[in-house]
């Protein structure tokens, strides 16, 4: 199974508003973010579900994602949220039949997370820039943490 690991658009500044959770897309995050859809679209990248975390700017990005045509089902998920835990979300999600997935969450979590699948331990040496994606190769047989394969890594420059 193919994961990508996708960091939210460029947003509000921190501080801006009372909830960090509700800070939204700026209108240059917007713009980049739905640049960057339309290049996975054209290059042929599509999900089966797009999980993304329940912070605004993320569900926001989420979005883009589905209206460019990337799936059809985006599906909101705890454990994208800041400060999500990676087994947590392993052991609980479903996944058969999936043969790629893309969660939307935030920084440093997602870096993170990817130096866990693919090395076993997180040293926050991964930065994923906002709209930024990593993808990885999951294994067939079933514990992806250190056993996995990073096969992307992209600044949305990159993309664009």
């Amino acid at each position: 199974m193919e994961l990508y690991l996708i960091r939210h658009g460029i947003a509000a500044e921190r501080g801006t508003y009372e909830n960090d959770d509700e800070r939204p897309l700026i209108e240059v995050g917007r713009k980049k973010t739905h640049k960057v859809a339309r290049r996975f679209s054209k290059i042929g990248v599509r999900f089966d579900v797009i999980l993304t975390s329940p912070f605004l700017r993320a569900r926001q990005t989420a979005q883009i994602l589905k209206d460019a045509g990337l799936s059809a089902t985006i599906e909101e998920c705890a454990s994208l949220a800041p400060d999500g835990n990676l087994q947590t979300w392993i052991q609980g999600f479903p996944w058969d039949n999936l043969q790629r997935l893309a969660l939307v969450g935030h920084q440093p979590d997602l870096g993170n997370w990817a130096e866990l699948l693919v090395w076993g331990v997180a040293r926050e040496k991964l930065i994923l820039k906002k709209a930024g994606a990593i993808g990885l190769k999951l294994p067939e047989t079933f514990n992806p943490v250190g056993q996995s394969e990073l096969f992307l890594l992209t600044s949305p420059k990159w993309l664009l």
